[in-house]
């Protein structure tokens, strides 16, 4: 699988990385742990050797199933988790309320002081079972720190070799100038699908001339761009997608409607449409690396298939076709 350089670090990711979130089981209605080591495991043998994760997916247990996943594997993986989310404290700015694993009801902070900083990614190198992470990345931006306090926080864990590069997660066109700034961020980690295309606006002119990575996630759309979503799909008991704007109607409808008419592209290159949706983000302007999450190996060899292709001009022109006539349904 071919690697491309994150930003201005010495980083090279995997075109396709492997997102680690739904294996925490939290927000996706549970994961077999077995499986998700044995689906990172295929990863990195198939060349998918970026894997993404965070403190928390999980409350952690993300972070342990990929330091069980690279184990003896650590010198060809490229790490990259996420900071400034608490589950246990009231400090920072309130996010929402959720519930655990366990479905005890939590409430999540977003916290990115220096001290909490650091105290992060001490925590996290503990789950991961590494002495380094690759890529250390705010997940969401604190009203309640200043940014450059933040990004002090990233240059001193540079300086102790605890991380290679800094990022950041869900930073607006202007917050990334204000951390650009202070510090050379390597990449932003925003949402990115066929059907949420925001960031075309702003963020990814800014990020190209600036030279800052940029890593798509939820490209699938949580799964709905698959195909496999029908309605009266059952979840798991836990599973918040139901709740989520895009799986409300109208927006079900027609996004199914969309992805049925790019089938005669997925026939043609023998694909799934899955791996059409993966092709196509991950050769967009700006775009570094795809996150694409996978609970078993099927899942994962099913997404390192998206790289077995070319999309052919006329096939971009229908894509991009279909997916201008589609208009997203807010607020429902």
């Amino acid at each position: 699988m071919e690697k491309r350089k994150l930003g201005k670090s010495e980083i090279e990711v995997s075109t396709i990385a492997f997102g680690a979130w739904a294996i925490g089981g939290w927000l996706w209605g549970g994961a077999d742990s077995k499986d998700a080591v044995k689906a990172m495991e295929v990863a990195i043998d198939n060349g998918m050797t970026t894997i993404d994760t965070a403190s928390v997916y999980g409350f952690g247990l993300s972070e342990e199933l990929v330091g069980k996943a690279i184990k003896g594997k650590r010198a060809k993986v490229q790490v990259l988790t996420k900071f400034g989310m608490s589950w246990n404290g009231t400090k920072g700015e309130y996010f929402f309320d959720s519930k655990d694993n366990s479905g005890n009801s939590i409430k999540i902070y977003k916290h990115s002081s220096k001290e909490k900083v650091i105290e992060d990614c001490d925590s996290s190198l503990k789950r991961l079972n590494t002495d380094y992470i690759d890529l250390f990345q705010i997940h969401w931006p604190d009203a309640t720190t200043p940014v450059a306090e933040t990004m002090e926080a990233l240059e001193i864990l540079i300086g102790k070799g605890k991380i290679r590069a800094g990022g950041v997660c869900n930073y607006s066109a202007e917050l990334v100038k204000e951390a650009d700034s202070v510090f050379s961020i390597a990449s932003n980690q925003v949402p990115y699908s066929m059907v949420n295309r925001r960031i075309e606006e702003e963020v990814v002119p800014l990020c190209i001339s600036k030279n800052i990575g940029i890593l798509a996630y939820s490209p699938m759309q949580r799964g709905l761009l698959t195909g496999k979503i029908k309605p009266g799909h059952k979840f798991n008991e836990g599973d918040n997608r139901p709740s989520t704007t895009y799986y409300k109607e109208p927006n079900l409808t027609n996004i199914l409607k969309l992805v049925e008419k790019m089938q005669p592209v997925a026939d043609n290159h023998n694909a799934t449409i899955a791996q059409v949706v993966l092709n196509w983000t991950m050769n967009r302007p700006g775009i570094t690396c795809v996150l694409a999450g996978a609970r078993n190996p099927g899942q994962v060899l099913d997404n390192a298939g998206a790289v077995s292709f070319s999309l052919q001009k006329e096939e971009v022109e229908l894509i991009e076709s279909l997916i201008a006539d589609f208009t997203l349904t807010a607020n429902i």
